[in-house]
């Protein structure tokens, strides 16, 4: 069955923002998956899909023999362009290991959007010490996407080191009174660090899509 049946693929979306059209997997087949993932890919060069599986990555695969799965998040993705300058800068910093899946989600969609990305895992305000550690590395960053659930404490805590946008993902993990990740957004919101932005709760590609976004803007206006 072709893509045409049952989605109207956005073939210009690459022109208009400088990214393809990006597949949620979630609440489609994993044929539906492949079929879209096979037209964007053909035309662009490149492919992600977000939310998915490992049916589905086979069902990819079959029809994209170099895409790669991600099962933390559950990203798939394809890129065949080659001898692409890297944009430096990006930043992503993780406050458990129970976050990691979104902030590998994060770190996905800015590295296909050109990006060298740093990783920073594990440095919650619980041990504070642990983010301290890793401030010069904070402090030559372009953006920086903080992602945290429980208290949502670490992106002010970040913003408050740094001269870079922060990009603060609240994540659905903790329990009880963390209201699957509401507790989190509710406290990034309420930040009083100038500096933070705030995406929806788990959505990693948001962040990352930011964060690529903005060393795009930060090469264009050091160029002569």
């Amino acid at each position: 069955m072709p893509a045409k049946d049952f989605a109207t693929v956005d073939a210009d979306r690459l022109r208009r923002t400088g990214f393809p059209e990006v597949v949620l997997g979630s609440g489609k087949t994993a044929q539906q998956i492949s079929q879209i993932a096979s037209e964007i890919y053909a035309e662009s060069g490149y492919v992600l899909i977000t939310r998915s599986d490992r049916v589905a990555f086979d069902a990819v695969r079959a029809v994209i023999p170099e895409a790669r799965f991600e099962p933390l998040c559950g990203a798939i993705w394809a890129d065949r362009r080659s001898n692409m300058p890297l944009l430096e800068g990006v930043v992503v910093v993780c406050a458990g290991t129970a976050d990691m899946p979104v902030a590998n989600e994060a770190m996905i969609t800015a590295q296909l959007m050109g990006c060298n990305v740093k990783r920073i895992n594990d440095v919650g305000i619980a041990g504070i010490h642990r983010l301290l550690n890793r401030r010069d590395d904070l402090e030559d960053a372009t953006a920086i996407v903080v992602v945290a659930g429980m208290d949502g404490a670490l992106p002010a805590a970040v913003a408050g080191l740094v001269s870079a946008p922060v990009i603060a993902v609240p994540t659905s993990t903790g329990y009880g009174t963390g209201l699957d990740g509401y507790a989190a957004m509710l406290t990034m919101l309420n930040s009083c660090a100038a500096g933070v932005s705030v995406v929806n709760i788990d959505a990693g590609f948001s962040a990352g899509y930011q964060a690529g976004t903005i060393a795009k803007l930060a090469r264009r206006e050091v160029k002569p």
